[in-house]
């Protein structure tokens, strides 16, 4: 009788462990609603009808409106309402989608978006749809500093051991990038881009100037440089403490700061960089979490046309 018993209590103790894993699912990360903006663009650039789509409880929004985050919900996009020079544009690359065999998900595109102004001049811009925890300043005024209009992360305290996503990947078998800011000519630059998705989670605090510092609490990242069929319940593990001595760091996870800062609404309401000075103790406890998934890896207006990133159910691993 004790090879059985042996076994029984060993299956006991997985399924224990199994059912004290828990998942604990960010405000409407299963990207089952979406709030549909209606923009009307300038006449000067065609008068166009456009919808950019939002993270949120299911409604329509009409008209020229810079966009709020409704019903608590905590995601942000790349997708905006621009208005420089007294000139209404939308830019959209984040949409819902419903994938065939999958159901209802997240779908964040890299693309070329073309610009005709007064039918003649053509102006291609590339962009790469990414969703983060934030929200982005609206109407941007210009094309400057991009993070500036992210105010990047949403306050948190737990120490969650992973974040955890379904996702598909559908990669371009090509090997370049295009970069194109919408001025002077497009370029064709050699290596293709990576979709992306990294989660920090930092300890902030802001000093008498309004200034606002950071220290990196945890760190986890993943590169998408290959097509996949759709992964279910990936757990994308953080490394508590000094992250860049642990195996799998990359550039990419550095901390950030100076140009490459994020940014954050200080208690004046003002938009300031988040500057990270250093790694923290493994058992700090942190502030603020900061995810991003996004299908460009590279800089602002550089990227790999048809690189399509698929995300669904994101959560919190514990």
């Amino acid at each position: 009788m004790r090879r059985p018993s042996i076994i029984i209590i060993m299956l006991l103790a997985f399924l224990s462990q199994g059912a004290s894993a828990q998942v604990e699912q960010i405000k409407y990360g299963n990207f089952n609603q979406w709030v549909t903006r209606e923009i009307h663009e300038s006449a000067v650039i065609g008068g166009h009808e456009i919808n950019l789509y939002e993270v949120g409880p299911t409604q329509t929004i009409t008209g020229n409106k810079p966009y709020g985050s409704l019903g608590g919900s905590p995601w942000g996009t790349s997708n905006v309402y621009a208005k420089v020079s007294g000139i209404v544009k939308g830019s959209c690359a984040v949409f819902p989608a419903d994938d065939p065999g999958y159901g209802k998900c997240a779908k964040l595109a890299s693309l070329l978006e073309e610009v005709k102004v007064l039918g003649l001049i053509n102006m291609k811009v590339m962009v790469a749809g990414s969703m983060f925890l934030g929200h982005m300043i609206e109407p941007v005024t210009s094309t400057s500093n991009p993070y500036s209009k992210m105010d990047m992360g949403m306050a948190y305290t737990k120490r969650p051991k992973s974040l955890v996503f379904d996702y598909k990947v559908d990669m371009p078998n090509v090997d370049y990038k295009i970069k194109a800011t919408g001025f002077g000519p497009q370029k064709k630059l050699s290596g293709r881009d990576e979709g992306v998705v990294f989660v920090f989670l930092q300890r902030r605090w802001e000093d008498a100037q309004g200034n606002i510092h950071a220290k990196r609490v945890a760190t986890g990242g993943k590169l998408f440089d290959s097509s996949s069929p759709w992964v279910r319940k990936y757990k994308l593990a953080l490394v508590y403490g000094d992250a860049s001595k642990k195996a799998g760091y990359a550039p990419y996870l550095a901390l950030r700061s100076g140009n490459n800062a994020y940014y954050a609404k200080n208690s004046k309401g003002n938009m300031v960089p988040v500057v990270e000075e250093g790694w923290d103790s493994a058992d700090a406890k942190p502030t603020h979490v900061i995810v991003m998934f996004s299908a460009g890896n590279g800089l602002p207006y550089e990227g790999t046309p048809g690189l399509t990133l698929y995300i669904d159910n994101a959560g919190f691993g514990f």
